[in-house]
């Protein structure tokens, strides 16, 4: 076990990330490992954290070229289902002048094939698989991402 642990510090010290997830305890017998759920066992449920949805704001800027938008509003309780979309009582292009929401972009009625559809296409029907509310949760990991060039 000792040469495992050893092998461990080698390979992160060769690595150079000093964000590691297994930490070498003083006397290198004992590996540490540390995780984002904490103490939490895999087979239990973490707390969710102490943040909250940001309220209703204008469209926020995008980061990087094909960022999916933001959602400004909060989605609780929204549901999205195969029979239903909740997003689509105001994004729907006619429903849109009225709700004086944004129009579901031209890129969700096309098939994979690029064939343009008169209703959305099935692959983009689920709308939180990319478009996600903001919170005001702090990074769970630290980074220097900077905003795509062209969007500064």
């Amino acid at each position: 076990m000792k040469i495992a642990a050893v092998l461990a510090a080698a390979l992160v010290a060769s690595l150079g990330y000093t964000g590691s997830p297994v930490a070498v305890a003083a006397d290198a017998a004992q590996p540490v490992v540390k995780s984002l759920r904490g103490d939490t066992p895999i087979l239990s449920e973490s707390s969710p954290g102490n943040f909250r949805q940001e309220r209703d704001h204008a469209p926020a800027p995008r980061d990087y070229v094909q960022q999916p938008p933001l959602i400004p509003h909060t989605i609780n309780n929204y549901q999205i289902t195969k029979n239903f979309n909740k997003c689509m009582d105001c994004h729907a292009w006619s429903k849109a002048p009225e709700t004086k929401a944004t129009k579901v972009s031209l890129t969700h009625f096309k098939d994979r094939e690029g064939t343009e559809l008169s209703n959305i296409s099935p692959r983009r029907y689920f709308c939180t698989q990319c478009h996600v509310p903001q919170t005001d949760a702090t990074p769970l990991v630290g980074n220097t991402f900077q905003r795509a060039e062209g969007l500064r």
